[in-house]
């Protein structure tokens, strides 16, 4: 990928190949997309992520994990989250697609030093390897809170469970209840959960419909504590026949310091039938007053937009 500083516009998709189930971070003055590498699978056996200074050009630092690297795993590694803490980063993910107990699977752990890798599994053992409330252990969003809380967010199967991470971040921690997984599937989810926090406010986006045809799309929800309970407000986020489809399961970027939102998301161009050929695109969130408005498929993506250094 060359630099082009005279583009403006990042264009959709903002980098080449297929890639899927991106999160979106801020690391180290960068942009960052951790996306799923996007194919049978089989072939799924490893990740690459994305840096960018100012949304338009792309870098990619490729295999930041891959399978050898992580004991357990034996296919379809996907739908990553990292976070940053104690100078550390964190890297949650799926891998095996287990479809009961008795398979070994679900989420795990990686941990690094740097944002680009390379990560290793942390612990050896999924993080979480059954399934509790219904909900199948894949799709992790990794979230702190103000007060410094982590919490992870995942599910499958139309169920979505919220646990709490320990300091270390590679422990499950209870609730002050006792509860290690608490239930919050809101009506409509599918899987692919993302929480953001705006003005006390807390957002709750989740994918629905299957992500393997055109009406895969993102709908949400809002309340007063990350526990929700989390209404379904409406979709944010569905085809555009004229632009793409099957658009779903996202992160969200905010520009330190202001009231500026991106959603990253995959979509599948109009004329492909095959579910693997997913690509990664960009696109703004607006608000108004306490509504998320639906996000605008566009072929455009969005202006240059370089992070401010801060001294």
């Amino acid at each position: 990928m060359h630099p082009n500083h005279n583009r403006n516009l990042s264009g959709n998709p903002i980098f080449p190949g297929c890639y899927a189930d991106p999160e979106a971070r801020i690391f180290e003055n960068r942009y960052w997309i951790y996306p799923t590498y996007s194919a049978p699978y089989d072939d799924q056996l490893f990740f690459d992520a994305f840096w960018s200074e100012d949304l338009v050009n792309w870098h990619k630092a490729e295999r930041i994990m891959e399978r050898k690297h992580v004991s357990w795993a034996q296919r379809a590694m996907w739908a990553p989250s990292p976070i940053e803490r104690n100078g550390k980063y964190y890297y949650y993910f799926a891998a095996n697609d287990i479809q009961s107990n008795e398979e070994l699977g679900g989420i795990g752990v990686a941990v690094s030093d740097r944002p680009e890798g390379p990560f290793r599994d942390a612990i050896g053992k999924p993080l979480i390897a059954q399934f509790y409330n219904g909900a199948q252990p894949i799709d992790p969003h990794v979230f702190i809170d103000d007060d410094d809380t982590a919490y992870l967010y995942y599910g499958g199967w139309g169920h979505c469970n919220v646990v709490k991470l320990n300091d270390d971040m590679i422990n499950l921690k209870p609730f002050e209840d006792g509860q290690i997984y608490k239930e919050i599937t809101p009506n409509g989810f599918v899987e692919g959960p993302c929480m953001i926090k705006r003005n006390g406010i807390y957002y709750f986006m989740w994918a629905e419909g299957s992500w393997g045809g055109p009406d895969y799309s993102v709908a949400y929800g809002a309340a007063l504590s990350p526990l929700g309970p989390f209404n379904r407000e409406g979709k944010i986020l569905q085809q555009n026949p004229d632009i793409g489809v099957g658009a779903g399961h996202h992160g969200v970027i905010r520009i330190p310091g202001t009231d500026e939102w991106y959603m990253v998301y995959h979509r599948r161009p109009v004329s492909e039938t095959d579910p693997h050929y997913r690509v990664i695109c960009i696109d703004r969130i607006f608000f108004e007053e306490d509504r998320i408005l639906p996000v605008e498929l566009t072929s455009e993506g969005v202006p240059r937009r370089p992070l401010q250094t801060s001294d």
